[in-house]
């Protein structure tokens, strides 16, 4: 009996519903980063990773604002649902920082794990952009295509520090 209430009450779940879970997922997910962005950012050893994590912990908390106002556009209290996807990565990322701290390697760790969030946090907003334009939710898509804009800026940034010395500093100093 349970399993088809269960089932009738699925049949009636559509793209919307779908949206909205999505969302619920991205806002648990930002407000995880932005409790985890500054203990990133005061155990990296470089001050540019450093700074890189303090300007995006300022970033995150304008994604949580316009998930709000996304939130408002449909009628519904913001809140978040629990990620198991964004707790497994952020999970990884208090690993690297307990495995390598004070290790020459932990800067390099550290913008692994932050640009695991970001490929994350990518694709996902580029799911509900499409959802929303789909739904013929424009200003729905914009806002959410300002987030993934700064997710993507962020991101390169990312692969600079990587590219600009985190890693070869990390190869160096092992050898």
């Amino acid at each position: 009996m349970a399993t088809t209430k269960k089932a009738a009450k699925a049949a009636t779940k559509g793209l919307e519903d779908l949206f909205l879970d999505g969302l619920k997922d991205l806002y648990y997910a930002e407000k995880k980063i932005l409790r985890a962005l500054p203990k990133m950012a005061k155990s990296a050893e470089s001050e540019k990773v450093t700074a890189a994590f303090e300007k995006h912990r300022m970033e995150t908390e304008g994604h949580v604002d316009r998930l709000e106002e996304v939130f408002e556009k449909f009628g519904k209290a913001a809140r978040g649902k629990t990620c198991p996807a964004i707790d497994g990565i952020i999970e990884e990322g208090s690993e690297i920082l307990e495995d390598y701290e004070g290790a020459p390697a932990l800067d390099a760790g550290l913008v692994a794990a932050a640009q695991a969030v970001e490929h994350y946090e990518i694709a996902r907003y580029g799911t509900l952009i499409a959802w929303a334009e789909q739904m013929g939710k424009a200003d729905v898509a914009a806002l959410l295509k300002e987030t993934l804009k700064e997710e993507v800026a962020t991101d390169e940034a990312l692969t600079g520090l990587g590219e600009g010395g985190v890693n070869q500093r990390a190869l160096q100093a092992a050898a």
